[in-house]
């Protein structure tokens, strides 16, 4: 399993790179629950220190196809291998760990990680490209935006609400991509910015608050590829190596299944707004492990808000 972000569907202007990425998230196949590979026979508890030299052991490794986060219950750094990543870069990781290496514990999952635009619906990027829209917000001016993924707004300043690229959705006020994964949309009418989340059933869901996601949290997804889809949170903080220099830190891991289009679309439970979707693996067929953004760290970086 390669990870990857998901890619902005139809997306031209990040150019092969992502059109391949997107190609292999589609081929992609993936288990809902990663099955662990290997481990280590020393049940020891690594300590804080150990743990942060083995985190940055394995992001000194760079193998693509790779993400990892602290289990605080096992004290463990569990790192999950997609299906490109061969036995010999997990033997790589291994080694940079040197001494730290009994803090880890890898986890194979089958597919591919890959970048996947009221929230969720499609948007649509000036030149190509779709991505699913995360959460409207404003600002304490009563100024209105749209929040999604970082991958997605650095394709394209300018962003529409249909595929004709007729009704302008705004313009690029922000991105941050890679190290976050988010970015923010100017709203050009600001009566059109709906404060709700589409479930694709014909209603639609009032966010009314945002917090932070933690680990056995049953959590729903709106995407305009795959619709509304539900799992649990399975890691926090995990550091996503999506190959070619783009790793994104500080993520909630998760075993909802998305594909290419989704990417933005938000990360719910109830009413509260969790984060943004970044990428992941497999598809909505057979499952699969996807990571999001924390909305709590894009709200605080733009100073704005749900409604």
């Amino acid at each position: 399993m390669n990870i990857k972000r998901f890619t902005p569907l139809g997306g031209l202007s990040r150019g092969a790179r992502l059109t391949a990425v997107a190609a292999a998230l589609v081929t992609a196949t993936a288990l809902a629950t990663p099955a662990a590979v290997a481990g280590t026979a020393d049940d020891a508890r690594a300590t804080t220190a150990e743990l942060a030299r083995a985190s940055d052991a394995v992001l000194t490794a760079d193998v693509p196809g790779t993400a990892w986060y602290t289990d605080a219950k096992t004290g463990k750094l569990v790192v999950t291998a997609d299906s490109t990543v061969s036995a010999a870069e997990l033997a790589e990781i291994k080694k940079a760990a040197g001494g730290n290496a009994d803090a880890l514990e890898i986890k194979r999952t089958p597919g591919t990680f890959n970048k996947l635009i009221a929230g969720g619906q499609a948007i649509y990027a000036a030149g190509g490209g779709r991505c699913s829209l995360g959460f409207n917000v404003r600002n304490s001016s009563g100024t209105y935006y749209a929040l999604t993924a970082g991958h997605c707004t650095n394709i394209a300043g300018t962003w529409y609400t249909n595929s004709g690229q007729t009704t302008l959705l705004g313009s690029r006020s922000g991105s941050s991509f890679p190290g976050n994964d988010y970015g923010i949309i100017r709203h050009a009418n600001a009566s059109a910015a709906d404060g709700r989340v589409y479930l694709y059933n014909g209603s639609y869901r009032d966010i009314t608050s945002s917090g932070n996601a933690y680990v056995g949290q049953s959590v729903q997804r709106s995407g305009s590829t795959t619709g509304l889809r539900g799992g649990t949170v399975t890691g926090l903080n995990a550091t996503v190596n999506y190959g070619g220099g783009d790793v994104v830190y500080g993520l909630i891991q998760t075993n909802v299944c998305a594909e290419p289009g989704d990417s933005g679309g938000p990360l719910f439970s109830g009413s509260t707004a969790l984060g943004l979707t970044s990428g992941g693996s497999g598809n909505c067929s057979s499952g699969g492990t996807t990571f999001f953004q924390p909305v709590t760290e894009a709200l605080s970086a733009y100073g704005v808000s749900v409604f």
